[in-house]
């Protein structure tokens, strides 16, 4: 069913993943350079709190270029993996990563968040690694993300701390809005697409309010854990274990 606010999170969900799709051959290169490294770490630490089934299923959502796809593979042996993405650019390059080994229990597909193409309470968990805040509105895709989980699976976020936060004294927020924009127009030559990662660092919420967010949507036994000085947090919430959960 639609909702009021989803003409504009249609238009916004064209104009991000157009965004993305310029910088996929890029995207690798300078989450590495900007991070100076960490992402991979805080990859690993996010798929240590994913549970799964031998045999089950796990979703990665907005999964751009699939390094936690295949986290999740090295990770978790035997269970299938499932990368969706709204831009196709950055799936593409996902699939040129993936080694012979995963390849018989990894897929991929073009798809949007708020409307994911699945079945009612068909995987074990989802994990969102810096996408969520690409989603309008985000109560959709969290209740979308209920509907496909199964009772008791859980969802697993990483994302930015809000930049609403001073963070070491104020450098932080000094390198969201001058040296990140710079650093991407240099690498990348699309600073556009660097500045609108900062402008959303900056409005996204504080961790109490996006765990109240996710509690509203109909999960339960949310926790979030800071990486970082909180420059990064994991979000974990689960679905209720019974089936008959009012919020489904």
């Amino acid at each position: 069913m639609r909702t009021s606010n989803e003409p504009a999170g249609v238009e916004h969900g064209k104009k991000v993943a157009g965004m993305f799709g310029r910088i996929a051959g890029w995207y690798d290169f300078l989450n590495r350079t900007l991070s100076l490294g960490q992402d991979i770490y805080w990859r690993h630490r996010l798929v240590r709190h994913v549970r799964a089934k031998q045999d089950g299923i796990v979703l990665d959502l907005a999964a751009g270029t699939m390094d936690v796809s295949l986290e999740l593979a090295r990770q978790l042996p035997g269970t299938r993996i499932l990368a969706m993405d709204f831009a196709m650019p950055m799936l593409r390059q996902g699939t040129k990563k993936i080694p012979d080994k995963f390849a018989p229990r990894m897929a991929a597909a073009l798809a949007d968040g708020r409307h994911i193409p699945l079945p009612d309470t068909c995987v074990d968990a989802v994990t969102i690694s810096f996408g969520i805040r690409n989603i309008i509105p985000r109560e959709q895709a969290f209740r979308e993300i209920l509907r496909v989980l199964k009772p008791g699976g859980r969802l697993c976020v990483l994302e930015f701390g809000s930049g609403q936060a001073k963070i070491w004294k104020g450098v932080y927020n000094f390198y969201l809005d001058k040296l990140l924009p710079l650093a991407g127009r240099l690498v990348s030559g699309d600073s556009q697409a660097y500045r609108y990662l900062a402008e959303t660092i900056k409005a996204f919420p504080r961790e109490r309010e996006l765990a109240r967010e996710m509690t509203n949507c109909g999960f339960e036994k949310v926790f979030w854990q800071p990486l970082l000085s909180g420059i990064v947090y994991i979000h974990v919430a689960q679905k209720a274990t019974q089936t008959d959960s009012p919020a489904e």
